[in-house]
């Protein structure tokens, strides 16, 4: 199984990294986890074509997850892409992606008539909506949605997705959360969203009491590394930075006062193997420790 973290960001703004989107490669099948800004670049980025995409899966439904959903569709029947997408998400789901159509109606009936390409196929969507602890299974892998604490938004989930023993955990957006830290013991690799609180600073667009509100929803960098031991993961791969910028030794020695274990900060196309426990980025390659 292999972990491509296509986008590492936020709501805000940074070129060094898109919109939350993970790809996992398992079993032969490629798995699209969130589909936030920029996700159809960093695929073509990472090798893969939105056309070849076997399922889409949504975390939950906070715009930076999904804003590039209709960008996806156009985007991989551009590419080709003849078969309807699979698309998983919580509850809402099927009437986000009802909204969607419906304000893409018009254009997409003009550029299907003008177009004239041989199939429309790949721009139908069968949604299935998912509910806590519920597992999809199909062509060898598993995958299992663990309901999260995202407060206030009402649904959102994290993921367990298990391939040949191997057992890969995405947090999704989530405060410090037990049945999260239980779904993850003994992972080989948990992918966690992180907020660097002593890099969020009052400004004209952000009050103390905005920073306190976005601290309330998400994990901390000084409580992320006891989750990664509480659940005595193979590794620890940050994601999802809040802010997007930020001293990355500071966070590196905030994070290992409750976690010893492999560290890595995510960046956007970077790989890894669990198999082999490789990791790829910017044309290195790092062999961990078994």
């Amino acid at each position: 199984m292999k972990l491509v973290l296509l986008g590492t960001g936020c709501p805000q703004v940074d070129p060094r990294r898109m919109g939350p989107a993970q790809l996992v490669l398992a079993a032969g099948r490629k798995l699209l986890f969130d589909c936030g800004s920029g996700v159809t670049q960093r695929l073509v980025q990472a090798g893969v074509k939105g056309a070849e995409i076997d399922a889409l899966f949504l975390t939950h439904l906070h715009s930076d997850h999904v804003i590039d959903f209709h960008q996806l569709l156009v985007s991989s029947w551009h590419q080709g892409r003849d078969r309807p997408w699979k698309l998983f998400g919580p509850p809402g789901t099927i009437a986000f992606v009802e909204r969607s159509a419906a304000l893409w109606k018009e254009e997409l009936e003009r550029r299907i008539a003008h177009e004239r390409r041989a199939s429309t196929a790949g721009l139908e969507v069968e949604v299935k909506e998912f509910t806590d602890q519920q597992t999809l299974r199909g062509g060898g892998v598993t995958v299992t949605a663990i309901r999260v604490n995202h407060d206030p938004w009402p649904e959102a989930y994290g993921f367990v997705v298990e391939e040949n023993g191997q057992r890969l955990v995405l947090s999704g957006d989530t405060t410090v959360w037990p049945p999260l830290i239980e779904a993850a013991r003994g992972a080989d690799c948990l992918l966690h969203e992180v907020l660097i609180r002593r890099e969020l600073r009052p400004e004209e667009h952000r009050s103390e009491e905005t920073i306190a509100a976005v601290a309330s929803y998400h994990t901390a960098a000084s409580e992320v590394g006891a989750v990664a031991a509480e659940a005595d993961v193979g590794v620890l791969i940050l994601s999802h930075f809040v802010p997007t910028r930020f001293d990355a030794e500071a966070l590196v020695a905030e994070v290992r006062a409750a976690w010893s274990g492999p560290l890595v900060l995510g960046e956007d196309l970077m790989r890894y193997d669990l198999a082999t426990r490789t990791l790829e980025a910017g044309g290195a390659m790092i062999a961990l420790p078994r």
